[in-house]
């Protein structure tokens, strides 16, 4: 029972993962004590919240700064990237589709797992030789955003067909809704670069590794994949980063640096994009990559 529920017992979950896998630990812990804290207001326990950290957990376990390891998330290599989106298009499922996406667009899995139609606008195409175009963006709120601001993202025509061939569930706002409806979750994501691994191990060969860790690669190490491949473009830092919804420069920066260099991040995502099919800008000529073996 959750009135039964003591520090010892928080401790006991804790314990065994707090070095080894600490930033699990963490987000466990937190979820532990948003739980119990909804049970003492609803009247089932009382007292303090046994999984607090401060004055609490604190003085028994090791700060997660001073023992989590710091490694990168694994990314994809860049040479395997053209074999292994030509293999996510021929999975099926909704979670393989917000995979491509959450690779189009280099967000992260919270932000395109909670995505709702509302925050969509597909754009639309011009009626005649005067009528401007209005490109298609998602925009994403604040209260979504980890680093608290809202944040645009230029959806190119990949992205936007995409969209357009989902199908929508009446009563469900989510662009990628579970199978019973509601958010899809972290792990259903996750689960399909482990399943194109597996699959690629099962077959003999050594799968998708990051380079320098030569472990499997995860959907959050694709941001990395990203901005790795801006950097050898020669895209501009700044607007690298933006892309990637990261913090630029200081405050006083901040203030004076109001753009968010959409319509630029737009040729940028729409490279990107051609480089995932496997094409390779060379000058103003595309070359198709062969696909590795």
């Amino acid at each position: 029972l959750v009135s039964e529920i003591t520090v010892q017992d928080v401790l006991r979950v804790l314990q065994p993962i707090w070095t080894s896998k600490t930033e699990t630990a963490s987000r466990v812990r937190g979820r532990i004590e948003n739980v119990l804290s909804w049970a003492t207001v609803a009247g089932h326990r009382e007292g303090d919240n046994p999984a607090r950290w401060k004055g609490n957990l604190s003085e028994t376990l090791p700060k997660p700064a001073k023992v989590a390891k710091g490694e990168n998330q694994p990314a994809l290599a860049l040479g395997d990237v053209p074999r292994w989106w030509s293999e996510l298009a021929q999975r099926g499922g909704m979670a393989a589709r917000a995979l491509e996406f959450l690779t189009l667009t280099a967000a992260r899995s919270g932000e395109v797992r909670g995505a709702i139609w509302d925050e969509i606008d597909l754009g639309a195409g011009a009626t005649s030789a005067t009528t401007a175009t209005r490109p298609a963006v998602w925009t994403i709120p604040a209260s979504r955003m980890k680093n608290g601001r809202q944040h645009r993202v230029p959806l190119t025509p990949e992205a936007v067909a995409l969209l357009e061939a989902l199908p929508r569930l009446d009563g469900c706002p989510f662009v990628f809704f579970a199978p019973r409806g509601g958010m899809l979750s972290d792990m259903s994501v996750s689960a399909v670069m482990r399943r194109m691994q597996a699959a690629q191990v099962k077959a003999g060969n050594v799968g998708y590794l990051d380079p320098a860790s030569k472990r499997p690669a995860v959907p959050h190490g694709l941001r990395s994949t990203f901005r790795q491949w801006a950097a050898e473009r020669g895209y501009p830092r700044d607007m690298a980063e933006i892309a990637l919804a990261h913090w630029q420069g200081s405050e006083v920066e901040r203030a004076y640096q109001r753009s968010d260099m959409l319509d630029r991040r737009r040729a940028m995502m729409a490279d990107w994009a051609g480089f995932l099919r496997g094409e390779a800008l060379q000058g103003d000529n595309i070359v198709t990559l062969g696909a590795a073996g």
